[in-house]
């Protein structure tokens, strides 16, 4: 029998498994070449990660048709966000990429919370739950470009005045509700109901696969921005 050619030439498709742990949501989704092609998400308002984490995982590669073999590389949400929950994601991607040899990418949990929502003008402000009146943030353009790093901070009535004082300032995540009775500027305007997804994390994890800006497995650590304080008082 006679072989047939291709009209196109086969290659080796960029599939990245990314892992979101950084928050109540916990998510897992496949990416082909930047585009996300399967997500499986478990938010029930409790921190249950160590429990769903890698049936989630089992769930998306079979929706996405693909063995973990087939993988190029995983990406893992590394921070800021809950210590726990950063900690099982992050050692669920370190295990799997010395498993199968493959590299470690770490995505900005704000960056990828940023892409989930779109504006035509102002500034985007994803804040994410810390303790008691804290948060963390970071500041983007509306076309995603970085105004400000990632901070630990009090929300206080003057919060994010040289922004509000200027344009819109489009507040979202899980940091923004306790937000919502402290900062009353007229230009703040808060989006519900946003968390950190491996959805939005495909588009950040390719650039970087392409560029090839992967993480030492071995000493990779999670951006926790603070020191863990545990429930026992230190003595």
């Amino acid at each position: 029998m006679n072989k047939v050619s291709l009209p196109f030439k086969i290659k080796k498709l960029a599939l990245i498994l990314n892992i979101g742990t950084a928050t109540k949501n916990c998510s897992v989704s496949i990416s082909k070449e930047g585009k996300t092609v399967a997500l499986k998400e478990l938010n029930d308002g409790n921190y249950s990660h160590a429990e769903k984490l890698h049936k989630l995982i089992g769930q998306v590669v079979l929706e996405a048709k693909i063995k973990l073999s087939d993988l190029k590389a995983i990406a893992v949400s590394k921070g800021p966000g809950s210590y726990t929950g950063l900690r099982i994601g992050v050692s669920a991607a370190k295990g799997l990429c010395f498993a199968l040899d493959i590299p470690l990418i770490s995505v900005n949990t704000l960056q990828s919370l940023a892409l989930s929502v779109s504006i035509e003008e102002g500034y985007k402000i994803p804040l994410l739950d810390a303790r008691r009146m804290e948060v963390y943030s970071q500041v983007f353009s509306n076309k995603n470009k970085k105004i400000r790093d990632v901070y630990a901070e009090i929300i206080t009535p003057d919060s994010f005045s040289e922004y509000l004082n200027n344009q819109k300032v489009h507040f979202f995540g899980d940091g923004a509700e306790k937000c919502k009775e402290i900062i009353t500027h007229e230009n703040a305007i808060f989006i519900d109901n946003k968390f950190p997804s491996s959805k939005e994390m495909s588009v950040i994890s390719y650039e970087k696969f392409k560029k090839n800006e992967f993480e030492d497995v071995a000493y990779f650590e999670p951006f926790y921005l603070k020191e863990f304080i545990g429930g026992i008082s230190k003595k």
